[in-house]
């Protein structure tokens, strides 16, 4: 029988084919408690449960990515690992234009705004490419766990974490006068209220073919910073397009998920405000949900390659 892909995700991406339960839960026993043969006679789990999801994102890390510690503090957001890992990909071929390859090894820094209590960009960057991360967060709370996660697994490092004392400022205090980044990623707030994170977690749920009763929990959990800011994801965009630019020398690109279409144009629009020399759209699917990243440098092509010639030396 032939193996199905899943649509739109990167070539390089681990997570092509339907998940191996198996496999899965022979590396992390405690999966196997959630894993159920449904109508159709194949095994899932119940992705409305977060107990089920983390079960799973823990399996997924130890099987693929060898990562054997990882856990969360109660309610913080647990990231679904194919498209996390996706972003990573396509951001990697996207210094690849500039590098001439695609670049592995601890040359590569990377900086990660608002790495979570979950840490996953850093860890799955530091294990698929080895690449050296800061990550940066504004509740310490995620800045501690993050930190434990990369101890745990032997990737103090690789992975650096900072905390944000101030919520206002995305760049300011966290990158040094003299710190070089190759990239920056983002995941941003998608929310603009408690509300509307409320009733966007009501839908995912009925898809699910859930019944809503009271107030819904979080399949894959989140605090408020995670979750949601004021203005939602495009006032967290205009922010860092506009922070950025006091740093246009120091990064060779930055980068956020945008997974809201309709917040595309305005960012554009700041973006040629800033100043920007190149702005990327990557779009990223996985099945039927489609979303984006937004890539911009203040630096040509020319200066791009000269920044990688320089790290070679």
């Amino acid at each position: 029988m032939k193996t199905q892909l899943k649509s739109g995700l990167h070539p390089r991406n681990r997570h092509q084919t339907p998940y191996d339960f198996d496999a899965l839960c022979q590396r992390t026993p405690e999966l196997r408690y959630f894993v159920f043969i449904n109508e159709h006679g194949t095994q899932t789990l119940d992705f409305a449960d977060p107990a089920a999801v983390k079960a799973l994102n823990r399996a997924l890390l130890a099987l693929h990515y060898g990562i054997q510690h990882w856990d969360l503090p109660p309610g913080y957001l647990c990231p679904p690992i194919p498209g996390r890992v996706d972003y990573l990909h396509r951001v990697a071929d996207l210094l690849a234009e500039s590098a001439g390859e695609v670049s592995t090894g601890k040359g590569v820094r990377v900086l990660d705004i608002g790495m979570g209590a979950n840490c996953i960009y850093p860890l799955l960057g530091a294990r698929e490419y080895g690449w050296r991360f800061v990550g940066s967060d504004i509740d310490p709370v995620s800045v501690k766990a993050a930190s434990l996660l990369a101890v745990s697994n032997g990737l103090a490092g690789q992975i650096e974490c900072r905390h944000q004392p101030d919520p206002r400022h995305i760049f300011i205090g966290i990158i040094g006068p003299k710190e070089r980044f190759a990239l920056t990623l983002c995941n941003p707030p998608f929310h603009g209220s408690l509300a509307e994170a409320s009733k966007g977690t009501e839908r995912k749920l009925r898809n699910l073919g859930k019944a809503v009763t009271g107030a819904p929990v979080l399949n894959f959990g989140g605090q408020k910073a995670e979750l949601w800011c004021e203005g939602g994801e495009a006032a967290f965009l205009a922010a860092m397009i506009g922070q950025s630019k006091a740093f246009a020398g120091q990064c060779l690109w930055f980068s956020s998920l945008v997974s809201k279409k309709e917040n595309l144009p305005a960012a554009k629009k700041a973006l040629a405000q800033a100043g920007v020399r190149e702005t990327r759209v990557l779009e990223m699917a996985q099945g039927n949900k489609v979303s984006r990243i937004l890539a911009w440098s203040f630096l040509d092509e020319g200066s791009r390659a000269a920044w990688w010639s320089g790290q070679k030396r």
